[in-house]
């Protein structure tokens, strides 16, 4: 049975990180191969357990042996006034609530700048990493003043908030990808999989000269922000990633700084229920506890602003233009739906994003035009077909990161539209 349920983890994870659409169809309806039905499967499984640190293969074990169960996170009990007055030890002020619109205003920069918005899209987030990629490569790439990132975009946010300096490591964060980098099927309370491989990946990338670069940029009046989802509260979270960053520079801070940094990252890429949830601490009323940290997409596959200013914006922004990348498709797809769970599941999931990023997107158009703000949206192009073999598939990444990179370099990527009321929708370098 282990390999029907790996075939129902995979496919999870690639639904609810809104690749679902981008999947293989043949014939009349849509088949999922992500590891479970191919050798491919057994590949990647062999090489994440070959890989494991200390990791050694069981004797096998006596008839009457029961292998241990494993046991949820005990976890300290703390109240919502603690949530509420809660802060990271020895690194304050480096974060506040989504939804709240004074602190976010805030923590602004002072001068007018363009934005950069990075949506959620798991191995789809190649397709970004194209544009942006191709942005540089055509000397087109604005320096912006503010970088979000949501799930996948926000593993990418701190490559593409230091420019065409780290171009090598964003394209490469994509085209050198396996499932065996980011996650391993195990059996655990609070999820389907563990992802110590992506926390191994993490440790490697986000390094002491990263956040000293990033510290170096947030000094300059930029901002880069990640989201993430404080299960507890029910609420989102922002992290101010160049104030961790800066104080990082402390001697006395520094390996706290960089623990947070990389546990942030992990947090925003962690899908409630497939991904295990990361555990923060915090401490508030003189007592310390952990907060449980996940995906930030769960409210929403995107952000630019908390929902009020979204819905009627109060003040002006600081934004001269906005950039989307989302890393989807907008656009419903037809396909007949085979009638196993796995499927019924991904095309559910696939049908929810779509639709959320179509409302998100509309209320951000019409909040553009009341700020006076030029709206650039990228998305992935209905007519893109290249099939996923795994949940990692590399010929697809490859497709997705050349789609965008030409894209970019030609100027069709962007749609933009003009803050004028009757303004022309066009097409933006």
């Amino acid at each position: 049975m282990k390999r029907s349920r790996f075939l129902l983890v995979a496919t999870a994870c690639i639904a609810a990180l809104a690749t679902a659409p981008l999947l293989a169809q043949t014939g009349g309806g849509t088949h999922l191969t992500p590891c479970g039905v191919s050798v491919a499967c057994d590949e990647h499984s062999t090489a994440r357990r070959a890989r494991k640190p200390g990791k050694k293969k069981p004797a096998a074990p006596a008839a009457a042996q029961q292998p241990k169960k494993p046991t949820p996170v005990e976890r300290t009990p703390y109240t919502e006034q603690d949530a509420a007055a809660a802060v990271i030890p020895g690194l304050p002020g480096v974060r506040f609530w989504a939804d709240s619109f004074g602190a976010f205003a805030e923590a602004l920069p002072r001068q007018r700048g363009p934005w950069l918005v990075l949506s959620s899209g798991g191995s789809t987030g190649a397709y970004g990493a194209g544009v942006l990629v191709g942005l540089s490569q055509s000397g087109k790439r604005p320096d912006y003043s503010v970088v979000t990132g949501v799930s996948i975009g926000a593993v990418m946010a701190p490559y593409a908030f230091l420019g065409q300096k780290y171009d090598d490591k964003l394209r490469d964060s994509f085209l050198t990808l396996t499932s065996a980098d980011v996650f391993e099927d195990a059996v655990r309370p609070d999820s389907l999989v563990d992802t110590w491989p992506l926390t191994e990946q993490l440790t490697k990338r986000v390094t002491p000269e990263l956040l000293a670069d990033i510290a170096a940029e947030h000094n300059k009046g930029r901002r880069l922000f990640v989201v993430t989802a404080d299960l507890d509260s029910e609420r989102p979270v922002i992290w101010n990633m160049g104030a961790i960053a800066a104080l990082g520079a402390d001697a006395a801070k520094g390996e706290a700084a960089l623990k947070l940094f990389r546990q942030i990252l992990l947090a925003a890429s962690a899908i409630p229920g497939i991904f295990p949830p990361v555990y923060i601490d915090a401490e508030a009323n003189g007592q310390k506890f952990q907060e449980m940290h996940a995906d930030g997409g769960v409210f929403g596959p995107f952000f630019v602003a908390p929902p009020l200013w979204l819905v009627e914006p109060s003040e002006p922004l600081p934004i001269s233009q906005i950039f989307v990348i989302l890393h989807s498709k907008l656009v419903p797809e037809f396909a007949v739906t085979g009638s196993e769970k796995i499927f019924i599941l991904g095309r559910t999931i696939s049908a929810a994003v779509k639709t959320g990023a179509q409302a998100e997107l509309a209320l951000l158009a019409a909040a553009a035009k009341r700020n006076g703000t030029e709206l650039n949206v990228a998305y992935v192009d209905s007519t893109f077909r290249q099939p996923a073999q795994t949940a990692f598939d590399q010929k697809q990444m490859t497709e997705l990161f050349n789609l965008g990179l030409e894209q970019a370099k030609n100027g069709t990527a962007f749609r933009t539209q003009s803050p004028a009321p009757s303004g022309p929708t066009k097409n933006k370098p």
